[in-house]
């Protein structure tokens, strides 16, 4: 909760029950590939197991708060996509910390996703909402209507006050 950074995700439906993204800091043409997240049906979470289930974070917050957007996407079209992707999870990892290097050392982090009202930077957002021209209190108004899912068991591991990440290891290997 310490560092939060802006994410373009640009993402595929790769099948019912996949999205892949790639993520970049911003939508420009000298953007950095930041990292990537992988997005999958509430059903298809639910069959994972419990040691996988740990590396996903829920979409319901970041849905229902306006956080998520779509710029440049008619309202009546980003609405029925953030309905479906309400109850989704997410697989997120940055391969390059660019709020702290300006090159992509060390190893892929695991990423959270907000969760509840009070995690946001507040400025982050303001700032952009202001540069992209859109509204966030106007999107969460916009998706009231949409039903709010019970968030699985296993997903945000974090909010129990620990939390999984990556970690680089020698080992032999066999030729």
């Amino acid at each position: 909760m310490g560092r939060q950074v802006e994410a373009s995700h640009f993402c595929i439906h790769l099948r019912h029950d996949l999205h892949q993204c790639v993520i970049f800091d911003r939508n420009a043409p000298d953007a950095r590939l930041i990292g990537i997240e992988y997005i999958t049906t509430e059903e298809r979470f639910l069959s994972l197991p419990e040691d996988e289930k740990r590396l996903w974070h829920s979409h319901h917050y970041e849905v229902k708060s306006g956080v998520l957007a779509a710029p440049g996407v008619p309202e009546l079209a980003e609405h029925s996509y953030f309905t479906d992707l309400v109850t989704t999870y997410g697989k997120t990892f940055h391969t390059w910390q660019y709020d702290r290097d300006d090159f992509p050392y060390g190893i892929p982090q695991l990423m959270m996703g907000l969760t509840q009202d009070g995690q946001a930077d507040e400025d982050l957002i303001r700032n952009r909402d202001r540069r992209l021209g859109i509204s966030t209190a106007h999107k969460r108004a916009s998706r009231a209507d949409i039903p709010t899912p019970e968030v699985a068991t296993g997903a945000n591991s974090w909010e129990g006050g620990r939390t999984v990440q990556t970690r680089l290891e020698e080992m032999d290997f066999r030729r």
